[in-house]
């Protein structure tokens, strides 16, 4: 119970800050992400205690929720990512045009949010932002011309 109210607090505390809580859980499915890669890790707790090493916050529920929407399965007693041959070996299946500041990428089920904070780590200047849903991400650039950069620049990423 004590772990709870902590969490509680420093979600409380960086929310007050002006950290909103979808960048909360944004920073830390990007940790999970890095630590599951990282390291031989077997248990939700495993996890949680990681990350709260890290100075993320972190509750066994919003883990057991980041490894579902990253689509992060157990292998051989472990965490890992799923491996497949391809574009969509992380679940990038296609990209297409709307607008002029607008890219939208299909996805594998449930695999738009691991792919969406791939792109985000991915710092590309032409990308203003990311909103990932369960299988499609709205990539928001700069202008027309920055549209074409990133799509280029995403296929090079996931080829």
């Amino acid at each position: 119970m004590q772990l709870f109210c902590i969490h509680v607090r420093l979600t409380r505390n960086r929310q007050r800050e002006g950290v909103p809580s979808e960048m909360l859980k944004h920073e830390r499915q990007k940790r999970l992400l890095n630590l599951i890669r990282a390291k031989r890790i077997s248990t939700q707790e495993e996890l949680r205690t990681h990350l709260e090493r890290a100075g993320v916050p972190a509750t066994q529920s919003s883990v057991s929720r980041d490894l579902e929407d990253l689509g992060v399965v157990k292998h051989h007693g472990s965490y890992a990512l799923p491996q497949r041959n391809g574009d969509a070996a992380r679940g990038l299946l296609s990209l297409d045009f709307a607008g002029e500041v607008l890219v939208v990428a299909k996805c594998l089920p449930g695999r738009a949010s691991s792919v969406a904070v791939e792109i985000d780590d991915a710092n590309l200047p032409e990308i203003v932002g990311t909103l990932a849903g369960e299988d499609t991400i709205f990539i928001a650039v700069h202008d027309q011309k920055s549209q074409r950069l990133a799509m280029k620049k995403i296929w090079k990423l996931f080829g």
